[in-house]
């Protein structure tokens, strides 16, 4: 093994200039390694092992995930390459993963090893490139400085009135595109910048070259930084906003783009670049590094702790008096970034309890409020798991992955906030996991059967949405539904006749009927007594028109723009929506702070004169809607 492992060694540079005494040394302190086809290496996000691979046979992918789940393929290494570089000088994460495209054999440097040669031998110090390495290093630090602050109130500093004209660092640090690399990090390190903007010569901004970014385009694509320019290592997903933005849009754009940078444009010229810690001592956005930290977590116990700081973040914007769809936004964007990093964790703890990755592609649904995108505060689960079709002599394999995926992914969020769901709707229970054909098969059953007890499931279900994997898989689901309601049947009647069950809690006189008795004397629930009522309806409309958006709000406008709803009824609707769901948030925060239990009910006597008034009008115009659905969906279908 010794002899073979100096014979690599020998025809593979800078190892080949080494003596054969030298190589005798060390061999016996390396060995190979051997994967099998689709086997990892190492996986994006986990610790360094603290090794240097060199691929002696076959041939290796490198891989990054996106945000979403999805993992592409960015680079090949092949025999005499080196991978795993990156963390191995830096002691930091894996910034993608790398796996054997073919059955292949790596020789294993330990760091201890590696070190002792570029101490010794200038030669191996001069290829690995010092000064690369030294920018390597930098890469990869945290933003410093991280900043704790106090409760926010509303303040000459809040997110909806400061301008990011009044934050933006100008003028900007840029570079051209035919800039070289190593002129590039060199100006980035005399400056002490994280980031540096690349412009054409109209001042135009063209892409971004960030710290991480730049090493992940040299571990994708292996080269000499002498012969790299700016053009060839920028990110062109550059996230801009105009100078007369208010900085809620700031935070959103940091949080949905998931980045660090923004570009400040006007009239496409670049006129300043607003940074995360620059949005952080604005003393606007409390814990938005919460949105980071998700990233950065390597454990259930620590997502769990910033879960905890994603609930600060909705005190702050109800504070800042935030407009609901901007909670809604913000929250939601917050609470899928946490379930997608729970769903990664439970996935390599897949691997490491023996089942291996998924052995098919599949999509985590967000089903109920999580789908509609409406979730605030962590509330309890709705969830589902669609799956790729498997061969039939592999399918009762494949459903056992994930029905164990699921329950591991539940138990996950459970640890996060996310109470389990009473009525079992969750990827655990394998009524809600299942393969994309027997999804199309109950669908299809649901909505020709329509026996009373599934129609809730139907609603759930109604409100899916992809928050992690092959987005394809949901929409085929979506193609199911609009199939089988185009076709003749009672389905969109009998959910209509569901929802006039129960009518908003409004007297003849207008007058808002409350509770008689029991624990909630003199309250009523604004989630089932008024905004479900909204919810049901628009989504009724929706399902009819062919849209698959399903937040509320986003349906109205779709609706609106297709002609099915006027655009002055749908903005009293909008007006309704937001009333509700204002006091909803604010009650069931003001509960969760006290340490009770937010259960969205509300003593509608307790609240001022004008705000019983909008909450009345709110309820009028549910009476008005459903009056609405009535008309297109109910009365047509008698007078067959």
């Amino acid at each position: 093994m010794e002899a073979g492992v100096r014979e690599i060694l020998q025809s593979i540079v800078p190892f080949n200039t080494l003596n054969r005494d030298i190589l005798e040394e060390i061999a016996p302190q390396l060995h190979l390694r051997r994967y099998k086809k689709g086997e990892y290496v190492f996986r994006q996000g986990t610790p360094s092992l603290g090794t240097l691979f060199v691929l002696v046979e076959g041939l290796a992918e490198v891989t990054v995930t996106g945000e979403r789940g999805t993992e592409s393929v960015v680079g090949y290494r092949r025999p005499h390459e080196f991978f795993g570089e990156t963390a191995f000088f830096t002691g930091n994460t894996y910034s993608g993963s790398v796996r054997a495209r073919e059955p292949m054999v790596c020789l294993v440097i330990p760091r201890e090893v590696f070190e002792r040669l570029m101490y010794n031998h200038h030669g191996v110090a001069r290829f690995f490139d010092q000064v690369l390495l030294d920018r390597m290093r930098s890469l990869y630090e945290e933003i410093v400085n991280e900043q704790s602050f106090e409760a926010y109130g509303a303040s000459e500093s809040s997110l909806f009135r400061r301008r990011v004209s009044e934050l933006m660092s100008s003028p900007v640090v840029t570079c051209q595109p035919s800039d070289p690399v190593t002129v590039v990090a060199r100006l980035m390190s005399e400056r002490n910048i994280s980031a540096v903007i690349v412009v054409n010569r109209q001042g135009e901004p063209a892409g971004l070259i960030t710290e991480k970014g730049l090493v992940a385009k040299l571990i994708a694509q292996p080269r000499n930084p002498e012969d790299c320019n700016a053009g060839m290592v920028m990110e062109t997903n550059l996230v801009s906003l105009p100078p007369d933005a208010y900085l809620h849009q700031a935070l959103l754009a940091v949080i949905k783009g998931g980045v660090k940078h923004l570009a400040v444009v006007e009239e496409k010229k670049l006129v300043g670049i607003v940074t995360l810690v620059d949005l952080v001592k604005a003393r606007s956005t409390g814990t938005l590094w919460a949105v980071h930290r998700i990233d950065d977590q390597q454990t259930l116990a620590g997502l769990a702790e910033t879960g905890r700081e994603v609930d600060l973040l909705l005190n702050a914007l109800v504070a800042e008096k935030a407009p609901v769809p901007v909670i809604f936004e913000v929250m939601s964007e917050m609470h899928e970034r946490l379930t997608r990093k729970v769903i990664t964790l439970c996935e390599e703890e897949m691997e490491k309890d023996g089942y291996g990755p998924p052995p098919l592609p599949y999509c985590w649904l967000n089903l109920g409020s999580a789908g509609r995108r409406e979730q605030t505060l962590r509330t309890d689960q709705d969830n589902a798991i669609v799956f790729a079709d498997p061969p039939p002599d592999q399918a009762s394999i494949v459903t056992n992955y994930f029905l164990r995926l699921g329950e591991k992914v539940v138990e996950g969020l459970a640890q996060c906030g996310f109470t389990k769901c009473r009525g079992m709707v969750m990827a655990s229970n394998p009524k809600w996991c299942r393969s994309v054909s027997d999804w199309r098969k109950i669908i299809d059953i649901w909505i020709k059967r329509l026996d009373p007890a599934e129609v809730r499931m139907l609603t759930i279900f109604l409100d899916f949405r992809p928050v992690y994997g092959e987005a394809l898989l949901a929409k085929s689901l979506w193609e199911q539904f609009f199939t089988s309601f185009r076709t003749p049947n009672p389905a969109s009647h009998l959910l209509t006749d569901d929802e006039l069950q129960y009518r908003p809690p409004l007297g003849f006189r207008n007058n808002i009927i409350t509770e008689k008795s029991g624990p909630h004397r003199d309250e009523i629930n604004l989630k089932t007594a008024a905004g479900v009522h909204i919810v049901n309806c628009l989504r009724i409309f929706a399902i009819n028109y062919g849209i698959t958006e399903t937040s509320t709000l986003g349906r109205l406008r779709e609706l609106v723009t297709l002609g099915a709803i006027g655009q002055d009824e749908a903005e009293y609707i909008q007006a309704a929506y937001e009333t509700i769901m204002m006091f909803r948030i604010r009650e069931n925060l003001r509960k969760h702070q006290q340490g009770k239990e937010p259960d969205d009910y509300i003593n509608p006597y307790r609240l001022s004169k004008r705000e019983q008034d909008i909450l009345r009008d709110s309820l009028s115009v549910i009476v008005r809607l459903q009056k609405l659905t009535n008309k297109f969906f109910t009365d047509p279908w008698r007078s067959r």
